[in-house]
């Protein structure tokens, strides 16, 4: 699996600072952190960037290349502003993202050509959010067949579903994990890619790695290609690597249906036996899952 690190982020607490004063010696410790640790992709999230973009972009992309030569992620609403660090990348790129509404695809579908770039394609439609796996589906054949009349390939192509908070609306959970089952038969070609944490949002913080891991191992098992992930979650980077086979084959037996006794299961492994239940929507989230 591919895995793209989500720490150097303009949302967060203690690089966001950083990152909006260009202290470059702050980011590129984070830069090297990442590089240090097992994941492909160094995700460069600068938010909007409504001011100035095209430099900041510009500046993270340089800033970071200077201490690493992991592929980027260029992440940004501001496609002028991906375009600038486009242009100073020295690596195959990743668009994060390009989405349905009109603004963005006629504006991001030249910058995946022009800079032989991948793209992330965000089922995210005129009308907003997808309802259910079915819009999913539709906005998915959409996106690609105008890609494609664009002259972009399916292989460049990876689909986002949309990843929901399970504090929130836990069918959009389901259809997210149906819709997966249908990917490879309505885009065949196309990768898959999915924000994990953002199943999580909402959740304490000590609390959210298992939500993240559980999840992870959930789509695995329909064939997720890669997800945007805390680097150094060493635990959810082992899970992905095939390290913890023990807890994959816990997960996936109870997908399908396949309950041991809880009797039986370690502190541990009874952590992600409760956290399936949440996700699968058999028992309701609240903060206290893991205790009840």
């Amino acid at each position: 699996m591919i895995l793209i690190g989500e720490n150097l982020n303009i949302m967060s607490k203690t690089l966001g600072p950083a990152l909006k004063e260009r202290q470059s010696a702050a980011v590129q410790e984070m830069a090297m952190a990442q590089n240090a640790v097992d994941v492909d992709y160094i995700d460069l999230n600068i938010g909007p960037a409504r001011k100035s973009g095209e430099e900041f972009m510009a500046w993270t992309v340089q800033t970071v290349q200077a201490v690493t030569a992991k592929p980027l992620s260029l992440d940004s609403t501001n496609l002028t502003a991906v375009e600038a660090g486009l242009k100073v990348c020295k690596s195959k790129a990743l668009i994060n993202s390009i989405s349905l509404q009109p603004d963005r695809i006629e504006t991001g579908l030249p910058l995946v050509n022009k800079y032989n770039a991948d793209m992330i394609g965000l089922l995210w439609g005129v009308e907003g959010m997808p309802r259910d796996a079915n819009e999913r589906c539709m906005l998915a054949v959409d996106l690609v067949y105008k890609a494609n009349a664009a002259g972009i390939t399916n292989e460049k192509i990876w689909i986002d579903p949309i990843a929901t908070p399970v504090s929130g609306e836990i069918n959009q959970l389901k259809a997210c994990f149906e819709f997966m089952t249908m990917l490879s038969d309505i885009a065949p070609g196309c990768k898959s890619v999915v924000g994990l944490s953002n199943v999580s949002n909402g959740t304490p913080v000590d609390l959210r790695p298992y939500l993240n891991r559980t999840f992870l191992v959930m789509l695995s098992r329909y064939g997720l290609y890669s997800a945007i992930v805390d680097a150094f979650d060493q635990e959810l980077i082992d899970i992905a690597r095939g390290r913890r086979p023990e807890i994959t084959q816990l997960i996936h037996n109870l997908m399908d249906g396949n309950s041991p006794d809880p009797k039986s299961l370690s502190p541990e492994a009874m952590k992600y036996y409760k956290t399936v239940r949440v996700l699968t929507g058999e028992s309701l989230y609240s903060h206290s899952w893991l205790d009840i």
